[in-house]
């Protein structure tokens, strides 16, 4: 579902693990905050594949620097915004037309005009966008 391969998942487990709380929790918030995901979570992709290769081609900034790495994790304060000079492209003019319809979810926030996103919380339990059932999740990879 985050399109996560076996080496980097089994590495946000280890960090889940080490974090205290809940694993299975920890483990959906680390996979939530990843940048991939919040750019598809603020609705400037149409899905993850997708938002994990425009922050490869290096159309978005964190905090005002460019970055290039999908799995860098975001937290409470940071800031997601488009590089000047993606926002010449076809594709986010056209994003600037259609966004308005993309809902954002409480943990983010979406500023329509600049088309930036900011992270406002860590993302809770119930955050997460399907059904996952995360205990099973971790006693698998418990063995």
């Amino acid at each position: 579902m985050y399109g996560v391969l076996e080496r980097q998942f089994r590495k946000h487990l280890a960090e889940a693990e080490r974090r205290p709380g809940h694993t299975g929790q920890n483990l959906l918030q680390i996979l939530e905050t990843r940048l991939d995901n919040v750019v598809y979570r603020l609705g400037f992709a149409d899905s993850r594949r997708q938002a994990r290769e425009l922050v490869n081609h290096g159309h978005f900034t964190l905090n005002g620097r460019r970055t290039s790495i999908p799995s860098c994790l975001v937290k409470p304060g940071d800031t997601i915004a488009w590089m000047e000079g993606s926002t010449k492209l076809e594709y986010y003019k056209a994003l600037a037309r259609s966004i308005q319809s993309k809902a954002v979810p409480d943990w983010l926030s979406l500023d329509m005009q600049t088309l930036t996103g900011r992270v406002l919380a860590a993302p809770g339990p119930g955050d997460a966008e399907s059904i996952i059932n995360a205990a099973v999740v971790v006693g698998y990879y418990s063995r």
